[in-house]
């Protein structure tokens, strides 16, 4: 009795009894990740990349989710194209030997019902190494205009730059970096 109960108050509810992995595509005109870094101890400089793509599955109920993005390094923009030029050379990205830089996730961390971290792998110029992006939002609703099941989020780590073959005029350029990742994707 108590069983179909619950069928019926969950079916009433409109929650399905067994949820199922979901999968979203990141959303390239909305995503922008992005870095900063001390120059010379006077500022602290901000660049993004214009060009991101990946996919996002999540499985609430699980607790489990996996994430793949991969950041055109040859969009990077930092706001003059004289610098744009000088950090897609072979001291920092590299570009034409290193065009994509990928995150790929292997663990989901959960904090009751939200995702608190995910970890994973990021590669920059061809060195992959493990990172932890703290994930400091994620909001997952139909969007207000197209009604279409969206979710964004925002996570971030520090990297030292030097650790993937970029660390030129470290420290007077800050060695430690921070990565932001900032995603909005649409469900496939």
């Amino acid at each position: 009795m108590k069983r179909i109960a619950l069928l019926a108050l969950t079916a009433a509810l409109g929650i399905p009894a067994f949820a199922a992995p979901e999968t979203y595509v990141i959303d390239g005109a909305h995503s922008f990740p992005s870095f900063s870094y001390t120059h010379l101890g006077f500022s602290t400089q901000q660049s993004k990349f214009d060009k991101t793509a990946g996919k996002v599955t999540l499985d609430r109920a699980a607790k489990t989710g996996s994430l793949d993005v991969s950041i055109d390094a040859k969009s990077v923009n930092t706001g003059s194209e004289l610098f744009n030029g000088h950090i897609k050379g072979e001291d920092y990205f590299n570009v034409e030997k290193f065009p994509v830089i990928t995150f790929k996730s292997s663990n989901f961390q959960f904090d009751g019902d939200k995702v608190a971290a995910i970890t994973g792998d990021l590669t920059i110029k061809g060195v992959t190494k493990p990172v932890t992006l703290a994930v400091t939002s994620l909001n997952c609703a139909p969007h207000p205009f197209t009604k279409k099941e969206m979710c964004g989020a925002n996570a971030s780590t520090k990297i030292k730059r030097s650790e993937f073959n970029a660390g030129k005029n470290a420290p007077a350029v800050s060695d430690e970096v921070t990565l932001n990742i900032v995603v909005e994707a649409v469900k496939e």
